[in-house]
């Protein structure tokens, strides 16, 4: 009976023991997120959300905006048209309205399933995709134009690019040539060189067409990318103080033209030279190095603004506000401040004298 009890006992343990062992097995099964499935539309780079990461901003009745971070890896698949292939973020476009199905865990939706919904408004990524110039980019004539678009984008493997300037007058077109085999619906690369006349705005709009043969309106296509001119300039001379070069044999500060320096400067090439040196004058903007070669200035003063000028035969008027003021003070420093003005105009050889109004301005 006492060897019955213990082998019942034992048994027991056993049985406790294997139990034991299975709810343990059990207790701590492999994590998964939540599944995740909302319609939305996706960005990148917005301000306070973290840099190069594509987001899906959705909605949900009764609450505001939500957002998620997107994550992608080797299985994750991106339906366009009813085809499937692993997923290029490069190939998102800011704006396009998906479909994300995936599981979320605290801080991101890894993506299963990206169906593309509607492309963003003007987006062509499907289409043509364009390496340089990027949008915002500043170019100069003549430009070349680098990237890949699909064989239907071509005709005998070419089609039209165009610049116009800010008012959409166009200023030079050009041919797109394809690099490789352009009967394909595959990516084929190409590449241009366009010049175009110097524009009369300071941005312009690139267009890539869409070779048309045909000429109808319903097979025409297009992609515009916004792009800055780099603006001609010239070289010109501001003129600000060094007291160490106004100084008599006694050291003392003669308050005079001899203490003027001259900086050299580039401004863009305007109808307005005089009026832009003078302007650039009164920003008072000096290098680290003028300043530690001697060179001061007042300049900016506040409320100082020249509000015009005018030329005629050789005598050069020029009209500021000045509510506060601060042009007014001792002979030097209002001598001083004048000579600035008035040399910065007389390099200009059409320029012989020079006057302000009002008046009252620089009196001691």
């Amino acid at each position: 009976m006492r060897i019955s009890a213990k082998i019942l006992i034992i048994a027991i343990l056993i049985i406790a023991a294997a139990g034991a062992g299975f709810i343990l097995m059990q207790k701590t099964p492999p994590a998964t997120g939540e599944n995740f499935i909302e319609v939305g539309n996706i960005v990148k780079d917005n301000p306070g959300q973290t840099p190069d990461v594509w987001y899906l901003i959705y909605e949900k009745p009764g609450s505001p905006a939500l957002s998620e971070a997107l994550a992608f890896n080797a299985e994750s698949i991106c339906i366009e048209n009813g085809k499937n292939a692993p997923c290029a973020p490069e190939s998102l476009t800011v704006g396009d309205r998906v479909k994300i199905e995936g599981q979320k865990t605290n801080t991101t939706v890894l993506v299963a399933r990206l169906t593309i919904i509607e492309r963003a408004k003007g987006a062509k990524d499907d289409l043509i995709r364009v390496t340089a110039p990027k949008s915002g980019d500043t170019v100069s004539s003549p430009l070349s134009i680098i990237g890949q678009a699909r064989g239907s984008w071509y005709f005998e493997a070419t089609f039209p690019v165009e610049m116009l300037d800010g008012n959409g007058v166009s200023i030079g077109k050009g041919i797109a040539r394809a690099e490789s085999d352009w009967m394909s619906e595959a990516f084929v690369p190409f590449a241009a060189t366009l010049s175009y006349t110097a524009p009369n705005t300071p941005n312009g709009t690139l267009v890539l067409h869409k070779d048309n043969p045909s000429g109808r309106p319903e097979t025409e296509d297009e992609l515009k990318i916004p792009v800055a001119f780099q603006q001609a300039t010239r070289s010109i001379n501001l003129f600000y103080y060094n007291p160490e070069k106004d100084k008599d044999a006694s050291g003392n500060i003669m308050c005079s033209r001899a203490g003027l320096v001259k900086v050299e400067r580039e401004i863009p090439l305007t109808t307005t030279p005089i009026q832009d040196s003078v302007k650039l004058l009164l920003e008072g903007k000096l290098t680290a190095a003028e300043k530690a070669s001697g060179i001061t200035t007042e300049y900016p003063l506040t409320g100082v603004v020249l509000k015009g000028a005018n030329l005629k035969d050789g005598d050069l008027t020029l009209e500021f506000t000045d509510p506060l003021m601060k042009t007014g003070g001792g002979s030097c420093r209002v001598g001083i401040l004048w000579f600035q003005i008035e040399q910065t105009a007389l390099q200009f050889p059409e320029v012989q004298s020079v006057r302000f109004i009002p008046e009252e301005l620089f009196q001691p």
